[in-house]
């Protein structure tokens, strides 16, 4: 069953693309058709394509990976945020950092200053310095907060990146694609697919085209989550009973023991 439906996406306005001379010809084969100089997306193939992405984010999620969310356009960043909080996945909605993928142990660097920083608040190690010095810390701690809080918990590289609005993400991608990492976007009309492994053609500005295609991705990452922790306490309890078996003492069989015991006695005799 599909996980979206022409009608939903209809609804959101994913099917509003860019104007005709704002155009990527890369992006003619999901075009449906040109309306008052705007290009109108097929959402025939953004269903197909959506489940198709659906599925993949699914299987990475079910082998306990991370998938990196990037959107800075202002009205997008709500969205990811939530979204990706929901399902327990980082995200990105300021400015990229360059080199979060190439340089990455420079910016585990900058998230485990933030992490020292408030270790030596708590344990007091602050409270003798002037009231100046304090407030710089604070304004660090707070801009590393805010670049960087969101990424807090990516101990290693993300296994994908899901980016809206692929073409004002360029420096991600870029990198992404160096690394070879699978890039799931939210393409629209006037972006080039070509650098994008599972292309999402839509609209890339609307809220609630963003949201539509969020809903039914997350809720595949949500099933791959719950899928592994499904997986794993089956795991358990077979190793459970398989260490229970094993410490069982083994008996000998009836027929066994029958013939066992007249040699017994006649031994006692």
């Amino acid at each position: 069953m599909s996980r979206t439906n022409f009608d939903q996406l209809l609804q959101a306005g994913c099917h509003f693309g860019h104007l005709k001379r704002k155009w990527n010809p890369a992006m003619a084969p999901y075009i449906y058709t040109e309306r008052n100089g705007i290009h109108i997306i097929d959402l025939h193939k953004t269903v197909a394509k959506v489940d198709e992405a659906a599925e993949a984010l699914k299987q990475i999620a079910k082998s306990g990976k991370k998938i990196l969310f990037v959107a800075t356009k202002k009205q997008t960043k709500e969205v990811i945020a939530e979204k990706a909080t929901s399902i327990n996945m980082p995200y990105v909605i300021e400015r990229w950092p360059g080199g979060m993928l190439t340089n990455f142990p420079t910016i585990r660097k900058a998230v485990k200053k933030m992490a020292n920083i408030d270790r030596l608040m708590q344990d007091g190690t602050y409270s003798n310095l002037s009231k100046r010095e304090l407030l710089q810390i604070t304004r660090q701690r707070a801009k590393l907060e805010k670049n960087l809080g969101s990424i807090a918990d990516l101990t290693r590289l993300p296994s994908a990146l899901f980016v809206v609005d692929v073409m004002k993400e360029n420096i991600a991608v870029r990198e992404a694609n160096r690394l070879g990492i699978p890039v799931f976007g939210i393409v629209d009309t006037n972006s080039d697919p070509n650098n994008i492994d599972f292309v999402i053609p839509a609209n890339d500005d609307a809220k609630d085209s963003v949201e539509a295609i969020l809903n039914a991705c997350c809720t595949a990452i949500a099933e791959g989550i719950e899928e592994r922790k499904v997986e794993k306490a089956d795991e358990k309890a077979a190793d459970a009973q398989a260490e229970g078996e094993e410490a069982k003492p083994k008996r000998a069989p009836r027929k066994a023991r029958k013939d066992a015991e007249p040699k017994a006695e006649a031994a006692a005799e």
